[in-house]
């Protein structure tokens, strides 16, 4: 039988150092004094190891300016709205307890990622003001992550005694923060920085290709539908428009005091004015490019006329799809500086690394 090393008995006990220099003093002393020293010292053990437990929190300023304290490492998150794609990402499918009834329904990575995942997953809401609260408190959850514009959901949560983080991410070195937060939350720092590096790859390879780009050669590009209505575009404050940034694009839109999701409704006499190069539609959108390319109201466009009209994948940019999104886009804006980069190849090594599949399982950026 192997001896047991005093490293192998604190593990067994679940004390540190000090506490196992104490308790070995105390099995050196005799009859009553031993009695008397154990009275003595098991509350200020107990004092020690409480100590210890409260030190285990991270303290995050979240999308509403908020201080939040979170006790880690968190064993039963819900995530409302947000970054849902972090789940394969980061592997913490075992501690997520509940999702949004739409990621519930429709999310194909997680189901490609891993098929049996809905069968601890429970979804609570079907939006940012519809949550179920009976079922959100049965899941005991230590955090609930939803979006920042969501304040009277919030506020109802926490006045059933929840703890809620905000987030509203609308830099890229924010959504990174988000990331970081995440893999700090439920002891995932190392697929975190994994993540964030895999992201940055295709930024820097997108940077390399557009920065030589000639200021007369600049695009103008548009994003249309991130709101709701067609003519609805994504201005500052969302990290589409850091998107088309990223990519050199000179977004016209961008000067306009964005509304709620970093989107503001124009007219379609404002979009003719600003006549862009490129026109993107949102992922969600429920119409397709050949709707504004057989429009008559948007005919005068260069875009249209020249058939550059695209509908993007169906993806939150709240995601590390943000990245080969980006280099989906940057090769429909600028496809002479990239002719030699080969996207399914890059994009399925993300995938791969990110998520732990090919993109090819989830057909994402199929035309």
């Amino acid at each position: 039988m192997r001896p047991l090393h005093n490293s192998m008995i604190r593990a067994w006990l679940g004390i540190g150092a000090l506490q196992w220099r104490l308790w070995k003093g105390v099995i050196a002393v005799g009859g009553r004094a031993r009695v008397r020293l154990i009275m003595f010292l098991l509350p200020l053990a107990l004092i020690y190891s409480a100590s210890i437990s409260q030190a285990a929190e991270i303290t995050y300023q979240d999308g509403l300016g908020r201080v939040v304290k979170i006790p880690v490492p968190v064993k039963r998150a819900v995530i409302l709205v947000g970054p849902d794609d972090l789940i394969p990402a980061l592997n913490i499918w075992n501690k997520v307890v509940g999702v949004s009834t739409y990621t519930y329904a429709h999310d194909d990575l997680l189901r490609a990622a891993k098929p049996d995942w809905k069968d601890n997953v429970v979804p609570v809401a079907s939006g940012m003001a519809d949550v179920n609260i009976e079922a959100l408190i049965k899941l005991r959850p230590d955090i609930v992550v939803t979006w920042s514009y969501s304040h009277k959901t919030i506020r109802f949560m926490e006045q059933n005694g929840l703890r809620v983080i905000a987030i509203n991410p609308e830099t890229l070195r924010e959504f990174y923060g988000v990331i970081d937060l995440f893999g700090r939350l439920f002891g995932r720092g190392k697929e975190a920085a994994r993540t964030i590096n895999e992201m940055e790859g295709i930024f820097r390879l997108i940077q390399e290709r557009v920065s030589g780009i000639p200021s007369d050669k600049i695009k103008k590009v548009l994003w249309v539908h991130y709101g709701g209505k067609p003519t609805s575009v994504a201005c500052n404050g969302s990290l589409l428009a850091v998107m088309l940034k990223e990519i050199r694009a000179l977004n016209p839109a961008a000067s306009i005091m964005p509304g709620r999701g970093g989107s503001a409704d124009v007219s379609i006499e404002k979009i003719i004015a600003w006549n862009p190069d490129v026109i993107f539609i949102w992922g969600y959108a429920p119409y397709k490019a050949r709707d504004i390319l057989d429009n008559p109201q948007w005919r005068y466009i260069r875009a249209v006329k020249d058939g550059r009209v695209y509908k993007a994948p169906e993806r939150s940019t709240w995601s590390p799809i943000l990245a080969p999104l980006s280099l989906w886009t940057a090769m429909r804006v600028y496809p002479e500086y990239f002719k030699d980069v080969d996207f399914e190849k890059v994009v399925d090594d993300f995938y791969k690394k990110v998520f732990g599949i090919p993109c090819s399982k989830v057909k994402d950026f199929e035309d």
